[in-house]
């Protein structure tokens, strides 16, 4: 029986891995620029900043937290971004919760939606958190909703492929960047 707020977050592998594909992506952008066009402000002035705002964007993103309380479910941000995702943010008791429904992603892949019991809504369990198994048994604990076929959408595994790729991905870049700095 769950009798403290337990509060899950995006699993720290996701975030590291994208995080890290999202840099791998974008840092050298400011380097081949200069190096293509020759315009070293151009380069800093445009996409050094807007390098660091996709990055806060990212990790604002992978900041939701699930609170499980003897309340209810909610799905919130950290107050200094609050703001950021006030439309994700979302909060249903224990008893309005009527049903788990899963719906086919276009990859294949399956999702999950609490439905409320006046179904005017359906909110997307969040699968990317720490504890998934965990939080979903704490949620049929207090729903009594059957979730034993509940599987997050993505596997560890797959976050271990992209994070090995994403290290070749550096290796190329540094190679880029290094060249474009040593042939300038």
């Amino acid at each position: 029986m769950m009798s403290e707020t337990k509060v899950y977050r995006v699993s720290i592998l996701i975030r590291f891995t994208l995080v890290n594909l999202y840099l791998a992506l974008t840092l050298p952008l400011p380097f081949l620029l200069y190096k293509t066009t020759g315009r070293q402000y151009t380069a800093v002035l445009l996409f050094v900043p807007l390098i660091v705002v996709g990055l806060f964007l990212v990790v604002a993103s992978l900041s939701e937290q699930v609170v499980l309380d003897e309340g209810g479910i909610s799905v919130i941000y950290p107050r200094t971004i609050q703001w950021l995702w006030r439309n994700r943010v979302w909060s249903l008791s224990w008893q309005e919760i009527e049903s788990l429904k899963g719906r086919t992603t276009s990859q294949g892949g399956m999702v999950y939606y609490l439905v409320s019991k006046n179904r005017d809504k359906a909110y997307l369990l969040p699968m990317r958190v720490a504890g998934f198994a965990r939080m979903v048994r704490q949620i049929q604990e207090k729903t009594g909703i059957d979730t034993t076929d509940v599987k997050p959408l993505a596997q560890p595994w797959m976050y271990l492929f992209l994070l090995f790729f994403t290290f070749f991905l550096w290796l190329v870049d540094f190679w880029a960047i290094f060249n474009s700095i040593s042939l300038a």
